[in-house]
C-alpha cells in the first residue's frame, strides 16, 4: 500500500487528482492540503510514502515547499506536477525524485505511482512483469482453435483460480462480443459491460471502471462482460480497448482476455497487448488443422509469434483423440505443446451446470489440479513438466493433413 500526501490550493485539479487516487486499491491517501505554507506541518504528523506537489498556483511556494521536505524528509518521494517544464526542472534540483506535466494523464499518474512503488519496495512480489521501468499486470489471452474446445472454461478457471490468491488481483475480459458466455460459467449477472466503457470513454477512470465489473465474490475475480445487446457489439473498439486494458493493467495482478474464434480487430488488439496467447486446441482434426493455420497467421508479427503457447485441452478423452497422438500433433504444428489439460468431464460439466469455478467445484480433480500448475508455469515458477506423449498413431486422413 502506498500511503500518499497531497498539496494543490486549486480545489478543481486537487478534487480531480484525488478522485483519480480514490479509485486504486494500492493507494491510501493520508491527507491533502490547499495551502503550501502549512504542508510541511501536515506531513510532520504522519509522514507518508510519498507527496504530490501541484505547483502551478504558486510555483516560488510550491518549491520553497519541496525544498523544506527535502531537507526534513531526505528519504520521502516528492512528485512534483506542473505545466511549467522550467518549474519541474527547479523541483528536482529542490529535492523532488519524480515529475509529471500538467495536464496529467490517469495513466500516466498510475504509472509513475506504480514505479515509486517498485522503487520503495511497496509493490506485491511476484506481480506482473516489468516493462519499460514500471510494474504491469501480465496479461493472458486465451485463443480457442474453434468453437467447443474449452477455451472459455481455461480461461474462466485460470482466472478464478490466480484471483484465489489473495496476493493476486485479478479481473476476467469476456472479448467475444457478441456470444461470449464467462458470466455464465459463473453464474454472474453483469449490470454494465464493456459496451458501456466504450459509450463513456471520455470519461473513463478507475472508479468508473470498477462499478462496470462484476466480481465472483468466491474467488475475488471481477468481470468485465461482452455487450449484453448484440446491436451494441460495434460500439466497442481497438482505440477503447486499449485505454481500458492501459487502466486495468496498471492496477491488477493478472488480465485474462478470453477472445472469440474470429480473429476480430478487437481479437488482434487483445493480442498485442498480452504477455502470454495460449492457444487452445484438441487433438481432433478440425482442432488441429486450425491450429496450424493460426500459428501460420500470428506469425506474422515476430513479436506476437514469440507470445504463443499451445494448450491441449482434455487430453485422454478417447471421443477427442481418436488414434491421434501428442507427438504427431507435434510434428504437425511444428510447435512443442506447451501444456497439455487432462480430460475430466464429469467434474468440469457438473461444474458448468452448477455456475461455479473448478477451485470452488472440484479443486482436487486433475483439470483444476492441471490449471493451478499452468498458472505457475506463466509466472516463471518451475512446476512439473506434462506427461509425455502418447503413442505416435496417425489415422490415414490425419497423415494426409501432414502431407499438405
Amino acid at each position: 500500500m502506498l500511503r500518499i500526501a497531497i498539496v494543490d490550493p486549486s480545489d478543481p485539479t486537487r478534487e480531480t487528482l484525488r478522485s483519480q487516487l480514490l479509485g486504486v486499491d494500492s493507494i491510501w491517501l493520508e491527507s491533502e492540503c490547499a495551502r503550501y505554507e502549512f504542508f510541511v506541518d501536515v506531513i510532520a504528523q504522519s509522514v507518508p510514502d510519498l507527496v504530490i506537489v501541484v505547483m502551478d498556483t504558486d510555483r516560488t511556494k510550491a518549491l520553497s515547499t519541496i525544498t523544506s521536505l527535502a531537507g526534513s524528509y531526505p528519504d520521502l518521494a516528492i512528485l512534483a506536477i506542473s505545466s511549467d517544464h522550467q518549474s519541474l526542472l527547479q523541483a528536482l534540483q529542490r529535492g523532488a525524485k519524480y515529475f509529471l506535466t500538467q495536464p496529467t494523464s490517469l495513466e500516466d499518474l498510475l504509472g509513475m505511482l506504480r514505479r515509486a512503488q517498485v522503487e520503495l519496495g511497496l509493490a506485491a512480489p511476484g506481480v506482473g512483469v516489468s516493462v519499460g521501468g514500471q510494474h504491469h499486470a501480465q496479461v493472458i489471452s486465451f485463443l480457442g482453435s474453434r468453437g467447443g474446445v474449452g477455451c472459455t472454461s481455461l480461461a474462466v478457471n485460470l482466472a478464478a483460480s490466480l484471483a484465489s490468491d489473495p496476493n493476486n488481483s485479478v479481473v476476467l475480459l469476456d472479448l467475444d462480443m457478441a456470444l461470449g458466455d464467462a458470466d455464465i460459467s459463473l453464474d454472474l449477472m453483469p449490470h454494465h459491460t464493456l459496451a458501456d466503457l466504450a459509450m463513456n470513454i471520455e470519461r473513463l477512470d478507475m472508479n468508473f471502471l470498477k462499478r462496470s465489473m462484476v466480481r465472483h465474490e468466491p474467488t475475488g475475480l471481477n468481470l468485465l462482460s461482452h455487450p449484453l445487446q448484440i446491436n451494441d457489439v460495434g460500439v466497442v473498439n481497438e482505440e477503447h480497448l486499449a485505454r481500458i486494458l492501459s487502466l486495468l493493467r496498471i492496477s491488477y495482478s493478472h488480465l485474462i482476455l478470453d477472445l472469440s474464434k474470429s480473429l476480430t480487430p478487437i481479437d488482434l488488439a487483445g493480442l498485442r497487448h498480452s504477455d502470454h496467447v495460449l492457444l487452445v486446441g484438441q487433438l481432433e482434426l478440425a482442432s488441429l488443422r486450425n491450429v496450424v493455420r493460426l500459428l501460420l497467421a500470428l506469425s506474422q508479427e515476430a513479436e506476437l509469434a514469440d507470445r504463443v503457447r499451445v494448450v491441449m485441452n482434455r487430453v485422454g478423452s478417447d471421443y477427442a483423440e481418436g488414434d491421434i497422438s501428442l507427438k504427431k500433433a507435434e510434428e504437425t504444428i511444428g510447435k512443442p505443446i506447451f501444456w497439455q489439460v487432462p480430460n475430466d468431464s464429469k467434474a468440469v460439466r457438473q461444474a458448468r451446470v452448477d455456475g461455479l469455478a473448478w477451485i470452488q467445484a472440484a479443486p482436487k480433480c486433475r483439470a483444476q489440479q492441471s490449471v493451478l500448475a499452468l498458472a505457475q508455469a506463466l509466472n516463471g515458477k518451475a512446476v512439473s513438466a506434462p506427461p509425455p506423449a502418447a503413442n505416435a498413431g496417425g489415422s490415414g486422413l490425419f497423415r494426409r493433413l501432414i502431407g499438405r
